[in-house]
């Protein structure tokens, strides 16, 4: 994919993966802000009870419940989406890095950054091996 526009050089590459890195964070900050100015302005927002813990709604916990409620503009559903971009970021990083690897035909990095990638979905994925 990089090979083919040109840009196999080490300088292109720490730029694409720079500015991979800004993008996303940027992005994910501006999401987590809309949520939080939701949140804020929501009519008769709900104090807490502090003498009774209540955990968060399941559908926060899902990808497909946080977007479903990002759909509807609820507020908590668009912070828990930044956050997920924020997540997304370094692990995109990574699998760029082996594109980029690739490219230039280094095989110890594409393997090395492989497992690293590997790990980091495993991780990721609550350990479901």
């Amino acid at each position: 994919m990089l090979k083919r526009l040109g840009r196999c050089s080490e300088l292109e590459m720490e730029r694409v993966l720079g500015n991979l890195l800004r993008w996303g964070v940027t992005l994910s900050a501006a999401v987590v802000l809309f949520g939080l100015i939701l949140h804020l302005i929501a009519p008769g927002a709900i104090s807490p009870d502090y003498l009774v813990f209540t955990g968060e709604r399941a559908d926060l916990h899902s990808i497909r419940g946080i977007w479903q409620g990002t759909l509807k503009l609820q507020a908590s559903y668009i912070i828990q989406l930044g956050l997920l971009l924020l997540l997304a970021t370094p692990v995109a990083r990574v699998a760029l890095s082996v594109l980029a690897f690739a490219c230039q035909k280094d095989k110890v990095y594409v393997l090395v950054t492989l497992i690293v990638l590997f790990v980091l979905g495993y991780s990721l994925m609550g350990n479901p091996l």
